[in-house]
């Protein structure tokens, strides 16, 4: 099932709901529609358009997140799901600086990983070995973590949530 993002009456993102969720906030007139989907849903009375993006009709207060959890899934999210020593399909992360030299568990340290590169990387600087990133590791924007841990990523949110995908950036070259 797809998901829908939801905005905040400022039109801040707030999270993303599953598209039945998003179809029972406007009914129930707690939120309206910013931007649809070609699909219609159907009820006994109803047709409705499938919503990629609505916003709240009342603010929300949202307490304010600092750090933005560092997991394996978001990882992975982050880069498009792709080794970016060797540009295929990753499935486990690397510390860029192996944490047996020093290296820290943080967002510019740990990049996505086919099982392979990471096998032959071992706990060797990237210089020793001659290698270099496709991509330097960042730590995404508050509002990027919102939708790192869904696998399917609608391309209308990107301009919702300030950010260029990376998916759409190796689509677009």
């Amino acid at each position: 099932m797809a998901g829908t993002l939801v905005l905040n009456a400022s039109y801040e993102p707030l999270c993303v709901v599953p598209m039945r969720r998003a179809v029972v906030l406007i009914l129930a007139e707690k939120a309206v529609m910013v931007e649809a989907g070609d699909e219609l849903m159907h009820s006994a009375t109803h047709a409705i358009q499938v919503p990629r993006v609505v916003r709240l009709c009342r603010y929300v207060r949202v307490p304010y997140r600092r750090q933005i959890p560092l997991t394996r899934r978001a990882i992975l999210a982050r880069d498009a799901h792709r080794c970016v020593y060797c540009a295929l399909r990753a499935d486990t992360i690397d510390h860029v600086i192996p944490r047996s030299r020093g290296g820290r568990n943080e967002w510019t340290n740990v990049v996505a990983a086919c099982a392979r590169c990471n096998h032959r990387k071992g706990d060797r600087l990237l210089a020793e070995i001659g290698w270099s990133l496709s991509r330097v590791p960042v730590q995404p924007p508050p509002t990027v973590a919102l939708v790192l841990g869904w696998a399917k990523r609608d391309p209308t949110w990107d301009r919702y949530l300030g950010y260029e995908s990376p998916i759409a950036e190796a689509s677009a070259s």
